[in-house]
Order: structure tokens, then C-alpha cells, then sequence
């Protein structure tokens, strides 16, 4: 009775023991292959790279519907079409000073 038993536990360990070396030959492909993608596709930078993400989607859309209600107003309510294009060039390149002023963090 014991040389079966001693038999069964051997096999279940040869067996647990090929499983466990299939498991880690997996391991190490799928370790290779990560690699492998690593070097090969470039790292996207996350965070804060330029000058937009630093403000909120929120943010961006207020800045971005209250520059398109000022031109609508200035296009409604000035007549002449010369200051029209004059006051709406000079709402957008006073526009950043307007914005950091705003919605600065510091």
C-alpha cells in the first residue's frame, strides 16, 4: 500500500514538476516578447509635455466657448467690419495673457 502511494506521489510530483517548467517557459517568452515590444514601440510620455495639458479638459472648453461667445458678441454688436476683424485679432493674441492671468496656478 505505501509503494502505491509513494508510486502517485511520485508521479504527481513529476507532473507538478513539467508543469512548472512549462509555466516558467511561458514566463520567460511572454518576458521576451514584452521586451521585445518595449524596444521596439516608442515610450508615450505621460503627464504634462506642453503647454495645453496644463489645464483641465474643463478648462479647456470654458477658455474655448467663452473666446467663441466674445467673437460672436463682438461680431453682433460692432458695425463695421474692419474693427470686427481688428477686435477679434486682438481678442486671440491678448488671449494667452488673459488665460494665464485666469487660470494660473501659482
Amino acid at each position: 500500500m505505501s509503494r502505491e502511494r509513494a508510486q502517485r506521489r511520485a508521479a504527481r510530483e513529476a507532473e507538478a514538476a513539467r508543469q512548472r517548467v512549462l509555466r516558467e517557459r511561458a514566463a520567460a517568452r511572454r518576458a521576451r516578447r514584452r521586451a521585445l515590444v518595449r524596444r521596439v514601440v516608442p515610450t508615450v510620455r505621460r503627464g504634462r509635455t506642453g503647454r495645453l495639458p496644463r489645464y483641465s479638459q474643463g478648462e479647456r472648453a470654458a477658455i474655448v466657448a467663452l473666446t467663441l461667445a466674445a467673437i460672436t458678441l463682438i461680431w453682433v454688436f460692432v458695425p463695421d467690419l474692419a474693427l470686427r476683424v481688428g477686435l477679434i485679432l486682438l481678442l486671440l493674441l491678448v488671449l494667452p495673457v488673459i488665460v494665464v492671468i485666469a487660470l494660473d496656478r501659482r
